[in-house]
């Protein structure tokens, strides 16, 4: 075994101890199945929505030039991460509750050159494995709706957010992807999300309220768009 996939394989397994040491299930609830069926739609029918996310964030949060620690919760296999080195000085965290995403990611990012500006952490969304006040960003895409208490785990995003910082957690597709780009996506992928965006929105707003949190925007890119594409939603929210 070469030296680079053993380095991997250790790593995945440190990970996998630490969950097991701590009374997590998800060896068995996360598996590899599931972990490269989302490996699958993030290299094929997703693909095309990384970038241009990621520059979104970058230009609407000013990460171009900023430095310290950014978070993806839920990032999986890290595309968006590595678009997100691309585009900022930020050291990313991969932070996903399937340590079987790791060792690809791992791989990913180093293929990349990028693999000394991340790091990969086991992390539940409720109960986040670092120290309040932590992260310069914290951003998320497709994973908030599968968080069980979400007024905890948004909870918990605010209290790793240093003072001054923002995140962005969401689902769906950019703003600044091209109306035709979108339906294609959308087709490839399907019939798009199955949920309602208005049900949504107030979900959001209801937990913003639940936590206190005022300073924060909800954002319907291209709503009601004659073409029927649903862009999803998207909220960013600041912590003082």
């Amino acid at each position: 075994m070469d030296n680079l996939r053993w380095r991997h394989e250790f790593r995945a397994v440190v990970l996998l101890m630490g969950a097991c040491a701590a009374g997590v299930t998800a060896v068995d609830k996360y598996t590899l199945a599931a972990a490269e069926r989302m490996i699958a739609a993030a290299e094929g029918t997703l693909a095309p929505v990384y970038a241009p996310l990621a520059e979104e964030i970058a230009a609407r949060l000013d990460l171009a030039d900023k430095e310290g620690i950014g978070i993806d919760l839920g990032s999986g296999p890290g595309t968006l991460i590595v678009e997100l080195c691309r585009r900022t000085k930020l050291h990313w965290i991969n932070g996903d509750i399937n340590p079987h995403f790791f060792p690809y990611f791992m791989q990913k990012a180093d293929a990349a050159g990028l693999g000394g500006r991340v790091s990969a952490v086991w992390a539940d969304a409720q109960a986040l494995p670092f120290r309040a006040d932590y992260a310069d960003v914290v951003v998320s895409r497709g994973s908030f709706h599968f968080w069980p208490d979400k007024v905890r785990a948004f909870g918990e995003i605010y209290r790793v957010l240093k003072p001054g910082s923002t995140a962005y957690i969401g689902r769906g597709l950019p703003g600044n992807m091209p109306l035709e780009e979108a339906r294609e996506v959308r087709r490839k992928h399907g019939s798009g999300p199955k949920y309602d965006v208005d049900e949504t929105e107030r979900e959001l707003r209801r937990i913003m309220n639940a936590l206190g949190i005022a300073d924060f925007t909800i954002r319907r890119p291209h709503a009601g768009n004659t073409a029927g594409v649903n862009y999803g939603i998207w909220l960013e929210f600041r912590k003082p």
